[in-house]
């Protein structure tokens, strides 16, 4: 049967709902600590993220803290130097590194388990997936207007899934590879526009290995943020507090002494 327009729209809002889990939720708020979210923010984050199926909070922030730590090393889960494939989806088909078992030990993560919502993600993970991931995108098409089960799964649940998965990857991959580099022209990471444009703002990536601390992940200048939107929102709501952000000054200054000229 053809897709209709009802069945196309919650699959959108599901892939947004899927890149908020990632990008708002296990990116900027539990990876790198730059805001604060109060409890009712950090259910639904957790939920968006289970909705993802990238691996529960805990794991992927681990290993995101050490690819921050040791970038384009063999430590780094997904180094960029072993090429376009094995970032992009390579590393998750082999064995890690031992480098990146040995040095990720040296790290603290005590703080993402000190969250009760990420514990409780962790140890429920694969029934939130199911339900998340597969389930409610499926059912709710076909159970509020009559969408066909197939319809539902195949482009709402499965579609949405593998092309968030790939957003996600494009990260590690495209944007340590391809654009400029305005902040830091000695490291891998850049700005790329369609990798901004499909993981709703985390294409700026030369920025975001410069200043990993700034909850907007880009400079604020750059308008095209949709997670920034979202936090700015939430903190509107009074969910969201402590937003971190790396002063004009220092953006400038890093600027001139580190960048490529490009900004």
């Amino acid at each position: 049967p053809p897709c209709v327009l009802f069945v196309c729209l919650p699959a959108y809002f599901c892939f947004l709902m899927t890149a908020l889990g990632v990008t708002a939720g296990a990116h900027r708020l539990w990876s790198h600590r730059s805001y604060k979210a109060k409890l009712p923010l950090r259910i639904f984050l957790a939920a968006a993220n289970s909705m993802a199926f990238q691996n529960d909070i805990y794991e992927w922030s681990r290993d995101h803290r050490v690819h921050h730590k040791y970038s384009e090393t063999d430590a780094d889960p997904h180094n960029a130097r072993r090429g376009f494939f094995f970032s992009h989806i390579g590393w998750l088909f082999v064995r890690k590194h031992r480098d990146v078992i040995e040095k990720g030990r040296k790290l603290d993560f005590t703080d993402l388990l000190d969250d009760p919502v990420v514990r409780f993600q962790r140890k429920y993970y694969k029934s939130s997936v199911v339900l998340m991931c597969f389930v409610i995108p499926t059912v709710v098409p076909w159970y509020l207007w009559g969408e066909s089960l197939w319809n539902a799964y195949f482009l709402a649940s499965i579609l949405r899934y593998t092309i968030s998965l790939n957003v996600t990857w494009l990260v590690n991959s495209a944007a340590h590879m391809y654009g400029n580099r305005p902040y830091d022209k000695n490291i891998n990471p850049r700005q790329n526009t369609l990798v901004t444009l499909g993981a709703i703002g985390e294409g700026f990536h030369n920025y975001h290995h410069t200043f990993p601390f700034d909850y907007s992940a880009s400079e604020l200048g750059l308008k095209f943020n949709p997670t920034t939107w979202f936090i700015d929102f939430m903190f509107w709501l009074g969910l969201v507090t402590d937003r971190k952000q790396a002063p004009k000054e220092m953006i400038q200054a890093r600027k001139e002494r580190t960048g490529d000229g490009s900004a």
